[in-house]
């Protein structure tokens, strides 16, 4: 039996569209965004979300638009944002208007849900004035009347079908810059709808598991499934749907796209769940690391260890590694290699200030190269 490379991702090619100053598809990286939800006319609580969501590293953020209210304030949320801001837009095409006028990088909309063909062209002529892209977001929860009837519940299929039938209305305007969601709250039903648009156009994919539930199922649940597609490939954008928090969404997509080697961003912490052989404890200590290394957004990586079982091993595999030992008397290792103890009392300010001055340094030879390779040119 012939098994492929266990880390390879080979990603299926897409075409590349730009989201703002922000690509999307081809070889860029794979984004992760999320949505507020505030009110949107709450300019400065929508502004404090999309802060917080920066902070996290978020690429682009969505904000809804249900009425004049919140596209008005759109105008000043998009001055403020920092990232490319996307316009939630369901049935009310003037708000597709409104929004494109007022700078969204962006309109979320499904095209055959806002009317006549004389509308859809008024939208496509205001993204295209604008330079806003379009997604089609298609929902397993509000699939077309006629593809009900058609297949008699929501299924792969309906789910293709209703977004090649959008994806023909913008060509049949000569708009093609656009990317496609297929979204269900169960997994199965949403992993192989996107397979099969993967299958049937080159359009970039946003990926998500909608409604997915709370902070710890919707994690376990958006793992599963983004984790599926990502593996095989297919994904260009990510947005993981919690009833947390918007920050809390990007730092779940963030770890999904670390874990599978997509991305890196911030400090990858490997940890022991712990055990009686422990010589500290484990589990408050991550804790404790997790929460105050959060500012770091270089990348690198922390092995947590709580004995000298599997220590000296992950250790070997990380920038930074801590093993337990006995006497309240720890190992660091610093690439891969044994370099001094630490006692218990200083062991946590010790790793963060490693990590930092680790941070610093990588930091410091990305600017060193990207200054000589200008100088080469």
């Amino acid at each position: 039996m012939s098994i492929r490379p266990y880390r390879d991702i080979f990603r299926r090619q897409s075409r590349q569209i730009m989201v703002g100053n922000v690509p999307v598809g081809g070889d860029a990286p794979i984004t992760v965004q999320t949505m507020t939800n505030t009110l949107t006319h709450d300019i400065s609580g929508t502004i404090a979300q999309i802060r917080r969501a920066e902070e996290a590293g978020v690429d682009l953020v969505r904000v809804s638009c249900p009425d004049k209210e919140s596209t008005a304030a759109l105008k000043t949320i998009v001055r403020e944002a920092n990232v490319p801001i996307i316009a939630d837009i369901h049935f009310h095409y003037k708000r597709a208007l409104e929004a494109a006028d007022a700078g969204a990088a962006c309109l979320r909309i499904n095209p055959g849900n806002i009317g006549s063909a004389d509308r859809v062209k008024d939208v496509v002529r205001a993204a295209k004035d604008n330079g806003c892209a379009i997604r089609i977001g298609v929902n397993a929860g509000s699939l077309e009347r006629d593809l009900l009837e058609k297949y008699g519940e929501p299924c792969p299929d309906a789910m293709v079908e209703s977004a090649l039938d959008h994806i023909r209305i913008l060509e049949d305007n000569d708009f093609f810059n656009t990317k496609i969601s297929c979204k269900a709250s169960d997994v199965f039903l949403a992993v192989a709808a996107y397979q099969g648009l993967a299958e049937a156009c080159d359009y970039p994919l946003h990926l998500g598991i909608t409604e997915a539930g709370g902070l710890r199922d919707g994690t376990v649940k958006s793992s599963v499934g983004l984790g599926m597609l990502l593996w095989s490939g297919i994904g260009d954008t990510i947005r993981v749907s919690l009833s947390a928090q918007p920050e809390e969404e990007v730092k779940v997509g963030f770890s999904i796209l670390k874990s599978l080697g997509l991305r890196h961003r911030g400090v990858r912490i490997v940890s022991c769940p712990s055990c009686a052989r422990q010589g500290f404890q484990v589990i408050k200590t991550v804790e404790i690391l997790e929460e105050r290394l959060s500012h770091i957004s270089t990348p690198l990586s922390l092995s947590i260890i709580g004995c000298v079982v599997n220590g000296p091993g992950e250790a070997r595999e990380t920038d930074i590694g801590l093993t337990g030992g006995g006497n309240g008397k720890h190992m660091v290792y610093l690439s891969g290699v044994t370099d001094h103890h630490i006692a218990d009392d200083q062991m946590v300010d010790h790793i963060v200030d490693l990590v930092e001055q680790k941070a610093a340094a990588i930091e410091a030879e990305i600017e060193a190269e990207k200054a000589r390779s200008n100088a080469a040119e």
